[in-house]
């Protein structure tokens, strides 16, 4: 798991619980009727919002992300580089002989290896590069809906406490309960969305942004190989995308 994803979760949660058994037990802060209200009914609305398929691709995506090691764009700068040194070696071929575990690496692979022409790689890898970011898109959408629905069971929640507490203003033990049901529906709603599916989002999005960028790395690392066919030639070009500051040299990489 990504360590500041494991630092969020434990220290935000850890807060928050802390705070809570600061000014109380936790049995305060637990009502069934109200989680059922606000998660339910968020997930249920969403489940209307979307195709089912679709909410289930988003969850697993969700359970990838926050596990799964990303592919830092300096380790893919190497390995076009890496390709173009064995293109310069055995030639475009060689690269069809080999084994990618990366779906779209093999693609570009294989146009090279075809000596494909670079408008036709520019093409292709581009489409590819646009459905990626429409799948994500859409996965990233399901928990933006998540968020905004939360905050608004929350608030049904709330009415429907305060519809009780007024139902029961004869009964003066009766409206202390229904007042807390009132407002932990309203704080189900905030935490659910900003402790939950809004930084789900946001690690999906910044994920997005790293794959894309490795994705382009790919493509502009194909076109190079076919016009350049320089290991040096290919590291400068591609290098460009990331931050200076963050660059790791190829020589020093290949040690």
């Amino acid at each position: 798991m990504d360590l500041g994803t494991l630092i969020g979760i434990v220290v935000g949660n850890g807060l928050i619980l802390s705070a809570m058994l600061m000014g109380g037990t936790m049995d305060m802060f637990v009502d069934v009727a109200g989680l059922m209200i606000v998660f339910g009914g968020a997930v249920s609305a969403c489940l209307m919002a979307f195709p089912m398929k679709e909410v289930i691709a988003a969850f697993k995506a969700a359970i990838f992300c926050m596990t799964a090691d990303k592919m830092e764009p300096n380790a893919m700068v190497q390995t076009m580089c890496d390709l173009c040194t064995v293109t310069r070696k055995s030639g475009l071929v060689a690269l069809s002989k080999m084994k990618f575990e990366e779906d779209f690496l093999r693609k570009a692979a294989n146009l090279i290896a075809d000596g494909t022409k670079e408008d036709v790689i520019r093409d292709a890898l581009t489409i590819e590069i646009d459905a990626m970011k429409a799948r994500h898109a859409v996965i990233q959408d399901v928990f933006a809906k998540l968020a905004a629905y939360c905050p608004a069971f929350g608030m049904i929640g709330t009415l429907i406490g305060l519809v009780q507490m007024l139902a029961n203003l004869s009964d003066p033990a009766a409206v202390g309960p229904a007042m807390a049901v009132a407002l932990l529906t309203t704080m189900y709603g905030a935490m659910f969305a900003n402790m939950l599916w809004n930084p789900i989002g946001a690690k999906l999005a910044s994920r997005t942004a790293t794959e894309v960028m490795n994705l382009e790395i790919t493509f502009e690392g194909a076109c190079a190989i076919l016009a350049e066919g320089n290991p040096m030639t290919v590291y400068e070009k591609l290098s460009s995308y990331i931050p200076a500051k963050s660059r790791v040299g190829l020589a020093k990489k290949k040690k």
